[in-house]
């Protein structure tokens, strides 16, 4: 007989980044600290999303790699550190994906390395848990049988079931978190706790979910492209267009809460909030549909958007002006002021998306620029700056949503600004004929404090761009006019700069931007608890708005604060749908009863 002999597959080539991890593994069995940390260049960045620090933080260097593992790795006991896909180097940079376990839950990271006195030695280390065990979410293999076969006198249908929760959730049964905002940050945040079996309510103040887009300037559309905008579990389909009119996602989100089974209370408003430490649990007071109903939350999570609460000026005058005024959130589209003259007292994305509108509809436009802004056409951001992660041409090399929200957040703030800089000179040097005819028409235009542009100031401050659609035209070419100055006060017809310009007009638009996060919980809770929690948003970079010291994230968002059970959720679409995820799975423990010891809880530098 003889004997057929299968062929001896070739060897696996063992690469630098599967022989980093190995070690890496190695010294973290042992407990060998120092080996670990010897293993990261001299400048090194380990970022983790919760799977380490149940928490959102980077350390630094060595020293910082060290202080991390002395606190966490007992705990953590972290194993199975394997290669998700070939590792692939380029301009001497290896990257890898890879997989992990720890005691509680599995993770994935993204590591890149760099060759340091003759080794190859970690560069940047992102370290995530996307679930916990034992504690899946019902999907793939694991998704709900859905039908109940068989015979059964006792059966209760899906509507049947989904009718009993609406009528005891937050009245019989108290929800374990309570998710007062129900914008996109709310309602994804809110599936996310669906599928993790957590028990959550949110809320809004709007009728219909959606409505608060609905309600906004008319010709509003997300500046955004859909690739970066996808909510958790349910994509937009692929004909969806790529800029979204603000009622077509009014329309999706509304479709959203009631295909991924949110728990929601529409025409509701929390109008008082206070923690109790020994019970451990929140009293929160809202009135829905005029009835007041008192609800008693574990955790409180606010998601009233970082563009929540309008900042509006206190000039003197207002109180004689004759004509109309109100702040760019209540704008109600540009219709009923044809023939008028308008002041836009603001120059980003709401002033110039508002001029443009009222210029279309026949209406003088003035626009009132009282700092610099930075500008960026369009076309030009989604191809340089978001093209290979965000885009046809990223889905059709392989990049999925989640792979490029790992790629962004792989990068460390701390060093985010070198990735971004060459991008936005690419970037004047492609529309350098735009920015000169901006510059001739007296706009004042800026690249960020050091040249690292849109998304920088996004990260660092929420404001100070404007992603051009068409309307910084209508400035370069004077249609909409453009005055320079601070306001110094109103007059019963005009708009008065401190040179003494007189800006006559009939509508004023103040342009001027929201406040901090905190101001909500200010309103809500109390002004200490706001100042408890400090600050939300920013890097702590000693930019504009931003002030040091450092902190090496954003302050506040989707992690533990000073005030114990109250989160803070935020962001655009793209933060909304990747950071849910680890804010939901933070609270998932909690719910579980899992311990969750807080590495590095983030001080508090400013108060508002």
């Amino acid at each position: 007989m003889t004997q057929t002999l299968e062929p001896t597959p070739p060897a696996v080539q063992s690469g630098p980044a599967q022989t980093w991890l190995a070690d890496f593994e190695a010294a973290l069995k042992e407990r060998d600290i120092p080996r670990a940390a010897g293993l990261f260049a001299t400048k090194s960045y380990w970022r983790d999303l919760v799977a380490f620090s149940w928490n959102i933080t980077t350390v630094e260097d060595p020293a910082g790699v060290a202080d991390l593992l002395e606190s966490t790795l007992d705990r953590v006991d972290p194993s199975g550190f394997a290669l998700e896909e070939p590792e692939a180097t380029a301009d001497g940079v290896t990257t890898a994906w890879f997989t992990f376990e720890t005691a509680i839950g599995r993770g994935r990271g993204l590591l890149r390395l760099k060759v340091e006195d003759d080794r190859a030695k970690a560069w940047t280390f992102l370290t995530t848990l996307y679930e916990i065990k034992g504690h899946e979410e019902p999907r793939g293999v694991r998704r709900p049988k859905g039908a109940e076969h068989g015979v059964n006198r006792d059966r209760v249908t899906w509507a049947e079931k989904r009718q009993a929760e609406a009528e005891t959730l937050g009245l019989t049964e108290q929800p374990y978190a309570l998710v007062i905002g129900g914008g996109q940050g709310g309602i994804a945040l809110g599936a996310r706790l669906r599928q993790l079996g957590v028990p959550s309510l949110v809320i809004d103040r709007y009728e219909r979910p959606g409505d608060q887009w609905r309600g906004r300037y008319k010709s509003l559309c997300l500046h955004d492209p859909v690739w970066y905008d996808h909510l958790p579990y349910l994509k937009f389909p692929d004909n969806w267009p790529v800029f979204a009119p603000k009622d077509k996602i009014g329309d999706w989100l509304e479709s959203y809460v009631k295909v991924m089974e949110v728990p929601y209370w529409s025409s509701t408003t929390a109008t008082s909030a206070s923690y109790d430490e020994e019970a451990g649990e929140w009293t929160v007071t809202v009135s829905r549909g005029g009835e007041e109903i008192t609800l008693h939350p574990k955790q409180l999570i606010l998601a009233t958007g970082m563009s929540g609460k309008p900042n509006i000026p206190d000039l003197p005058g207002m109180d004689v002006f004759q004509g109309e005024q109100h702040h760019s959130s209540k704008h109600p589209g540009p219709d009923a002021y044809e023939g008028k003259r308008v002041v836009v007292i603001g120059s980003n994305n709401s002033a110039f998306d508002i001029c443009g509108a009222l210029f279309e509809h026949g209406a003088d436009v003035t626009m009132v620029q009282r700092s610099s802004t930075h500008i960026v056409k369009s076309d030009t951001l989604m191809d340089i700056g978001l093209g290979d992660l965000y885009s046809e041409r990223a889905v059709a090399s392989g990049v999925t949503t989640e792979k490029a929200d790992l790629v962004f957040a792989s990068l460390p703030y701390r060093i985010m600004h070198e990735f971004q800089i060459p991008l936005y000179q690419q970037m004047a040097e492609r529309d350098s004929d735009f920015y000169q005819r901006l510059e001739n028409a007296g706009f004042r235009h800026d690249w960020g404090d050091d040249g690292s542009g849109l998304f920088m100031k996004y990260l660092r401050r929420g404001s100070g761009y404007y992603i051009d659609v068409g309307s910084a035209e209508l400035v370069a070419n004077g249609d909409v006019k453009l005055a320079q100055g601070q306001v110094s006060h109103l007059t019963s017809s005009a708009v008065v700069l401190e040179d003494g310009t007189e800006l006559p007009a009939d509508l004023v638009v103040y342009a001027t931007g929201y406040g901090s996060m905190n101001g909500w919980a200010a309103d809500l809770i109390s002004p200490e608890v706001a100042d408890r929690v400090g600050k939300c948003w920013g890097l702590g970079s000693d930019t504009t708005k931003d002030p040091g010291p450092w902190e090496g994230e954003q302050r506040n968002m989707w992690k533990p604060t000073q005030q114990e059970a109250l989160w803070f959720h935020g962001g655009n679409l793209h933060q909304s749908r990747h950071y849910s995820l680890y804010l939901a799975l933070q609270l998932k423990a909690r719910f579980e009863g899992i311990e969750t010891p807080i590495y590095n809880l983030a001080p508090v530098h400013h108060l508002a």
